[in-house]
């Protein structure tokens, strides 16, 4: 197709260097080889005019510039990609979100049952693009504990919670340990996570940690619990899977969307006593006569099958073949 002048709408810039930031700043570079492509909170701009596709990142947040967008061109190829929030929220209640949806020619979704929470009527605007992050070596772990962690800051949608009780059911066993990372966004729950540490010699909260080391955290340990509420498709989930990390996850669509309908991994949402069954399994298939057949093992298998989605090579040509479509009159 020939060269466009792509810009991508996001609703947060460097400075936050939050998911919406990271995935318009990888899409920038993706398609940097065939396209020219900029990244902006607001449209239009003072370098609007060359603009000739638009990706919107949140149906929701960044409706103002899809709005202006679809009156200045109504001909011009416009995708809007859609969050959690977005999926499992606004689109239900939001007049904003809603009329993004229809402005929209195409609905980008992150993981593969997103579609279904869409109108009807939209689906058949719907690609999924799984999002990427390098591929790490799988390192060597020491059967004598188990090792779990999950990184999220501590917000009511992140349901920390759930690890919380967990934690508090499985304190005598001293060979599972608990790692939490994330700053305290709700100062309740920061108090909560803080109790939790206090009463459970198994728990560690280790608050806000740059992403690097939280990447290298989740490569060391056994396993990344994920106790989400909602999500539209979970960057830390995507980086345990390239780590050779195996997940335990709430069973909710964002979450079986990015790692399939038949994965052993899941949990109710909310359900601490079921998470904490499921680390006592994951650590009873460490200390077992044959730890390959153990849940740990298996887990990991699932997860190996899922990693290439989650390639950079995929998700630059599911994005290329995006654009095209956009592009045609």
């Amino acid at each position: 197709m020939p060269r466009s002048s792509v810009v991508i709408v996001s609703p947060a810039l460097a400075a936050a260097n939050n998911g919406n930031w990271r995935t318009a700043r990888r899409w920038q570079l993706l398609l940097a080889r065939e396209h020219r492509v900029r990244v902006v909170q607001q449209w239009p701009d003072a370098d609007a005019a060359r603009d000739t596709l638009m990706l919107a990142l949140h149906a929701r947040r960044s409706a103002d510039s899809i709005a202006a967008w679809s009156q200045a061109h109504p001909r011009r190829g416009l995708a809007v990609v859609l969050t959690g929030t977005d999926l499992y929220q606004d689109i239900a209640t939001d007049p904003a979100a809603q009329r993004s949806l229809e402005l929209a020619q195409r609905l980008v979704v992150l993981q593969e049952l997103g579609a279904q929470a869409l109108p009807e009527s939209c689906r058949d605007k719907a690609r999924v693009i799984f999002q990427s992050t390098p591929q790490r070596a799988t390192v060597a772990k020491s059967a004598r504990l188990l090792r779990a962690v999950m990184a999220g800051h501590l917000r009511a949608v992140k349901s920390p919670q759930t690890l919380f009780e967990a934690a508090r059911l499985l304190r005598e066993d001293d060979d599972i340990r608990i790692d939490h990372i994330g700053d305290a966004g709700d100062a309740d729950l920061g108090e909560q996570a803080r109790a939790t540490a206090a009463d459970c010699p198994n728990y560690r909260w280790l608050g806000p940690v740059p992403h690097a080391l939280a990447r290298q955290r989740i490569q060391r340990a056994h396993v990344l619990v994920h106790t989400s509420a909602m999500e539209g498709g979970a960057h830390v989930i995507m980086e345990a899977v390239r780590s050779g990390t195996p997940v335990l996850a709430s069973r909710v669509p964002g979450n079986v969307g990015m790692l399939g309908t038949d994965y052993g991994g899941y949990f109710p949402h909310g359900d601490a006593p079921a998470l904490a069954r499921l680390l006592a399994d994951c650590r009873a298939g460490q200390t077992a006569k044959d730890p390959a057949r153990g849940l740990l093992a298996r887990l990991a298998g699932q997860c190996a099958i899922r990693a290439p989605l989650f390639d950079s090579s995929a998700e630059r040509a599911a994005l290329l073949q995006l654009l095209h479509e956009l592009d045609r009159p």
